[in-house]
């Protein structure tokens, strides 16, 4: 069995307001700066808070040494490690490991190698102000909270039998 050997979490001295309104998507990199790794045979995870106006790194996690070797053990770990989070970009990934994410509500994202984080979280914003897709959307509407004045809003419109 694969494990985890470091973990880091970010700590941010001021309020969180960041994660209220944030989705929080992971990048397999060993570099920390470009999405490098197959999602498998992964060294290490970055894990963002994104939303429509800024980002900030939440965590780093490093993994022992791992084989693209179908073995499905690693997977769990990794998934694992994902968990709250509503996609992972890899420049690759096989079928077993997208219907397991899938299956926890993490959508994977295929990235040409080398493709800089930065770049991708700004393309994420940009489509969070535009528009999102169809499996940002359904992100969107999973880890959004929901707005505690909407019940007040429909009870002013009245009800007619």
């Amino acid at each position: 069995m694969m494990s985890l050997t470091r973990h880091l979490h970010v700590i941010h001295s001021e309020e969180q307001p960041l994660m209220d309104t944030a989705l929080k998507v992971a990048f397999a990199t060993s570099d920390m700066t470009t999405v490098n790794q197959h999602f498998g045979s992964a060294k290490s995870f970055a894990v963002y808070a994104v939303n429509r106006d800024e980002s900030q790194l939440l965590e780093a996690a490093q993994f022992g040494v791992l084989e693209q070797d179908g073995n499905e053990d690693k997977l769990s770990v990794k998934i694992d490690l994902l968990a709250g989070c509503a996609a992972v970009y890899c420049q690759a990934i096989g079928a077993s490991a997208i219907n397991q994410l899938i299956a926890k509500g993490i959508q994977p994202v295929k990235v040409h190698e080398g493709s800089k984080i930065t770049d991708l979280v700004t393309d994420l914003q940009n489509e969070l102000i535009a528009g999102p897709s169809s499996w940002l959307a359904k992100a969107i509407k999973k880890y959004q909270n929901p707005d505690p004045a909407r019940f007040s809003a429909m009870e002013e419109e009245g009800w007619e039998e």
